[in-house]
């Protein structure tokens, strides 16, 4: 998959959630692009906080910057203490871990087949 091949709006929502993280200095940060590998969205973002409170602020950017983009959430969850947060904005899941976490969980590992995409390539792309 080619950043030049995705639809103008996912480019957009990709480039609001990947800037937003960015800002907010996420470690580890991962687009996957699942595609035809997953029935439940198109892309993955995954990122690592590293303390709650980092993963608080990560967390609190993400969510403006989707507002302010209108951007209607599927939905999300995310448990006090758990380490990891997951905010579903339909064609992209946003994954925001404690390192211990993504660890456990290893999505990684698990979406190894899927195609990785350039986190910075997003906040360059021109679009019309």
């Amino acid at each position: 998959m080619q950043i030049e091949e995705i639809p103008e709006e996912q480019i957009t929502l990709l480039r609001a959630a990947v800037g937003a993280l960015e800002d907010k200095k996420a470690e580890d940060l991962k687009v996957l692009y699942l595609g035809q590998k997953s029935s439940i969205t198109d892309y993955f973002i995954l990122a690592t906080g590293n303390s709650d409170p980092h993963l608080r602020a990560l967390s609190n950017a993400l969510f403006r910057q989707l507002k302010d983009l209108q951007v209607n959430l599927v939905g999300t969850d995310s448990e006090p203490g758990s380490g990891w947060t997951v905010v579903d904005a339909f064609d992209v899941m946003i994954h925001l871990f404690l390192p211990e976490q993504r660890l456990f969980y290893q999505l990684d590992d698990l979406w190894k087949d899927a195609d990785a995409l350039d986190p910075q390539a997003f906040l360059t792309v021109k679009t019309t």
